[in-house]
């Protein structure tokens, strides 16, 4: 299963490996550049079937550190439409972007919050800071809640201008979106908090108003934190209840990960540690999902398709360290990938 392919909406990505997003601190005022240019570029001539881009600031202030990404003005756009042309002309692969706003655990650098002078005022629901010893956030009003509804949406007008084939809304690891989920970061008693209902409607409104920038062409992505490892916290069976919603929303695969939001908690991480996570709500929920956490092996990947566990494999420190591990695991099993015509004489033939 690991080399047929999928289709979501109008977009048919080639085979199951997926780059899953992962920061790389390399920007200045969130413009992509010749490393992200190569970055990227060099996974999709390792064959890989979908690339998606980093988690991408939809304003300023929606920043992990100020040496990440953004897509919140044209020149930003630009630089991203360079990587996204050179994959879709010179290999099989299809290219995504993570469109995120880090909320109470932005303005860092190294995990650490940085000074106001050299960052900026962290955004959340609700008056709680990630780590007791940061700032304190500015709580969004229900207008600025409502504004960053707004944001999302002009990124992903960008995101389609710039050519993306598959968006992805950002709604885990513990930045705003999640903060939002997470009855322990939210404490709002406004719309968009206490009840479940409440508390997702953040999210739900941001899916709403994303598909209003979306056609057949364009896929849509949600990534989430299966738990959030902690007592009264946001869990698996909160997950499961989530995306039954967001598949009502046209939400086209749910990217399962977990963990983020609460300072100090016990993750017990082993390979595959999320996989349960991606299966409990692909089985319950009856969605597409992503399985992502120290995936490293083709045979790996191939047995958690096998098992129903996912549809989408989301490979991350490995695709760092090896490139080309989908084309070298077609290899291996004698499957069909793609592979540069220039390197050709390096082909092992099945």
């Amino acid at each position: 299963m690991l080399y047929t392919p999928i289709k979501f909406r109008n977009v048919e990505v080639k085979n199951r490996w997926v780059m899953s997003p992962m920061c790389m601190y390399s920007c200045e005022n969130g413009l992509a550049n010749d490393f992200h240019f190569v970055h990227y570029g060099s996974r999709a001539q390792g064959g890989t079937g979908l690339l998606m881009v980093e988690a991408t600031g939809v304003e300023p202030q929606g920043r992990i550190t100020n040496k990440c990404i953004g897509i919140w003005n044209d020149e930003q756009v630009d630089q991203l439409k360079k990587i996204v042309d050179f994959v879709h002309t010179h290999s099989e692969s299809k290219i995504g972007i993570q469109l995120a706003h880090a909320g109470r655990k932005g303005s860092t650098w190294n995990n650490q919050q940085i000074s106001l002078e050299e960052g900026w005022e962290t955004l959340a629901p609700s008056p709680i800071p990630y780590h007791p010893s940061e700032r304190i956030p500015h709580v969004l009003t229900t207008d600025e809640v409502k504004q960053q509804v707004q944001n999302f949406k002009e990124a992903a007008k960008r995101a389609v201008k710039a050519g993306f084939d598959i968006i992805e809304i950002h709604g885990a690891h513990g930045y705003l979106i999640h903060q939002f989920l997470s009855p322990l970061s939210n404490i709002r008693t406004d719309e968009y908090g206490g009840s479940f209902e409440n508390r997702i409607r953040f999210l739900v409104d941001i899916v709403d108003a994303v598909n209003e920038e979306l056609g057949a062409n364009t896929a849509l992505f949600v990534r989430i934190s299966g738990t959030e490892y902690a007592e009264n916290g946001w869990n698996i069976e909160d997950s499961v209840q989530l995306a039954k919603v967001l598949k009502e929303h046209s939400v086209d695969l749910v990217d399962v990960s977990s963990g983020g939001n609460i300072h100090g908690a016990k993750i017990s991480v082993f390979n595959g540690y999320q996989v349960p996570f991606s299966s409990q709500v692909r089985n319950e929920a009856e969605v597409k999902t992503g399985a992502v956490g120290l995936i490293t092996t083709p045979d790996q990947a191939e047995e958690i398709l096998q098992k129903g566990e996912a549809d989408l494999i989301f490979v991350a420190r490995e695709i760092l360290r090896n490139p080309y591990i989908a084309v070298q695991g077609a290899f291996e099993m004698k499957e069909e990938c793609f592979f540069p015509h220039q390197y050709s004489r390096a082909k092992i033939s099945s």
